[in-house]
């Protein structure tokens, strides 16, 4: 069975590679008024910023031994996605299915993860990010990935001046009997944020609770902040508390010391990680919101820990992709 997927991978990369070609040009030509090859940030990540832009061609226009090909790898994401073996944080994984809205928004498709468009799709990033265009989502193209979105997040950990800090409103907060010392954000990402919150309460789909003034209401938990700046020493407490926690957990250098990492609650038990509480947080309408909207606030997630969005406004500035 090894040997014989060392024969079909590179045949079904070579099928593929030969029509992400012809669509790349495609996407060039003056016809399409588009051209979406741009070099990538030597600074950050090998993942080109505008591959989150490539937009796959129907089937319909797919010559048959392609989507053959295409077809093939879609079968192998529908086992990878569920069966996939990795490791993080010393911790071994399976799959890939916890992540699959922030992998559509990456690769710029709606379709589910096992279908030949997805595969297509992934077929471009990957050719675009240096990988064999197989379409299959493997070890590698997943390491790719997460290495791209860890990237985006929060570089420079030290703690914000203390006029950088305000305390927001309870009302702000998802437990309204959080501690004052606890209720501190760092002023322009809790700008940002209401920014966000107000854009979201505007989309109806979400069916949000809000107020007279377009804010959450009192009542409504979604998107309510959990948790915003932490001291060291509150970071430690947390440690000691959860001393299984581990470093993919409870950080012990975190950007919450920052004051512009948010917890921000998207459904679920708030804050816990364990898979069956993240399948139920990634499915929410609410999360799947935040992964198409929040960049466009300065809000990057962080992959494994569903609710964990930071503000990075610096990736806003120095990235080559249109505001969405």
């Amino acid at each position: 069975m090894t040997s014989a997927k060392k024969i079909l991978l590179p045949t079904i990369a070579v099928a593929i590679l030969s029509v992400v070609s012809l669509y790349v040009a495609w996407l060039k030509s003056p016809v399409n008024g588009q051209n979406v090859s741009v070099s990538p940030d030597q600074n950050t990540s090998p993942t080109p910023k505008a591959t989150e832009n490539v937009k796959p061609k129907s089937m319909s226009d797919a010559q048959t031994p392609m989507q053959a090909a295409l077809e093939t790898a879609a079968i192998e994401n529908a086992r990878l996605r569920y069966n996939l073996e990795w490791v993080f944080g010393g911790k071994a994984q399976r799959g890939w299915y916890l992540y699959v809205p922030l992998i559509q928004h990456t690769i710029a498709t709606e379709r589910d993860a096992e279908t030949p468009e997805f595969a297509l799709a992934l077929a471009c990033w990957q050719q675009q990010s240096g990988l064999s265009p197989t379409g299959t989502l493997e070890s590698e193209t997943l390491y790719q990935m997460i290495k791209w979105w860890q990237s985006r997040r929060i570089g420079n950990r030290v703690y914000p001046a203390p006029d950088e800090l305000l305390t927001a409103p309870i009302a702000d907060f998802y437990d309204p009997t959080r501690e004052v010392d606890l209720l501190k954000v760092e002023r322009e990402a809790y700008a940002a944020y209401k920014r966000m919150v107000a854009e979201a309460a505007r989309d109806l789909s979400l069916n949000l609770k809000t107020n007279g003034a377009g804010e959450l209401s009192s009542e409504e938990k979604y998107l309510k902040i959990i948790s915003a700046f932490r001291s060291r020493e509150y970071q430690e407490k947390l440690r000691r508390e959860s001393p299984k926690s581990g470093r993919a957990g409870l950080a012990t250098n975190s950007p919450h010391f920052t004051g512009r990492a948010l917890d921000i609650y998207v459904g679920g038990e708030p804050v816990e990680t364990i898979d069956y509480n993240r399948a139920i947080q990634v499915q929410t309408p609410v999360y799947k919101w935040l992964v198409k909207n929040a960049e466009r606030f300065g809000f990057y997630p962080y992959y494994y820990e569903t609710c964990h969005w930071e503000y990075v406004p610096e990736n806003l500035k120095s990235s080559t992709l249109p505001v969405r």
